[in-house]
């Protein structure tokens, strides 16, 4: 991974982790990620789909000599650890720990993706006195919400609803085409081969009109008559004066011809590719 600018700004959190050990383990988490487990990197930013080819979340394993961590970036693990349980035959040398609680730590940068960071998993006990000692500025929960839209890492609930695929939300970088089989790996063969993806996710800004305004799921027009749905709003979050920036499913005919549209309750929106997505 490329080492990030130093901007000073660190996102700190803490996510649950599952130890998972065993010589059969980079085989049997090949079948079941995205990504290829056999290339020897330190750590493999990968995705978990349904058998259809839809994102359940997103993980980062890190490999140690002799076992390796899983996190859920964004998913539950607990689902996860059951799903690979019930995966697990009698003859694979696998052990998966309980899952606990493991801070991870990565630079920020505006103008590079997430996943081209340094992340790290902290090990000491005491939190405080290692980001005192290592002089770290931490982004608040406010800023750290707005870098994450910014970059557009979809989040549970909103963005990884089960109808999505990993391309479709700007995460093609994490999908080895050239690798065996894995769960969704069929779906995704499948739409290697179109020419384009139906709809693709989008950072969209505006303003709200009125204060107490829930925008999720709304619908986006084409314009002020809306008399054309092009797509619907996933998450946001609110700043100063009123200002919102969030993430939205846009149909992708209609990005070719606009980067404005019409949201009911705030007015003209305008659109624009992410810088943590392949749509950079």
């Amino acid at each position: 991974m490329k080492s990030i600018i130093n901007n000073g700004n660190y996102w700190l959190e803490e996510f649950d982790a599952l130890l998972i050990k065993g010589k059969d383990s980079n085989r049997f988490l090949n079948g079941l990620t995205t990504s290829n487990m056999n290339l020897q990197n330190e750590v493999v930013q990968t995705c978990w789909l349904t058998p259809k080819g839809a994102l359940r979340a997103i993980l980062e394993i890190y490999f140690y000599e002799n076992h390796m961590v899983i996190i859920a970036l964004e998913g539950d693990l607990y689902e996860i650890k059951k799903f690979f349980e019930d995966m697990i035959f009698p003859s694979d040398d696998i052990l998966l720990s309980n899952i606990f609680k493991n801070y991870r730590i990565q630079e920020t940068d505006e103008l590079i993706p997430w996943r081209e960071g340094c992340p790290k998993l902290i090990k000491e006990n005491n939190i405080e006195e290692y980001l005192k000692k290592n002089n770290f500025k931490i982004m608040d929960q406010i800023s750290l919400k707005n870098w994450k839209i910014s970059q557009a890492i979809p989040k549970i609930d909103y963005e990884i609803d089960g109808n999505h695929n990993p391309l479709e939300l700007g995460l093609i970088d994490l999908v080895d085409f050239n690798k065996g089989c894995y769960l969704g790996q069929e779906t995704m063969a499948r739409l290697r081969k179109l020419s384009s993806l139906k709809q693709e996710v989008r950072i969209w800004n505006g303003s709200l009109l009125e204060k107490n305004i829930v925008c999720k799921n709304k619908k986006i027009y084409l314009n002020k008559l809306k008399d054309t749905i092009v797509g619907y709003i996933t998450s946001y979050t609110v700043g100063k004066n009123l200002k919102v920036k969030g993430l939205a499913i846009i149909k992708n005919k209609y990005l070719e011809v606009n980067q404005s549209f019409h949201l009911e309750d705030f007015g003209e929106i305008s659109i624009k590719k992410s810088v943590g997505s392949i749509f950079l």
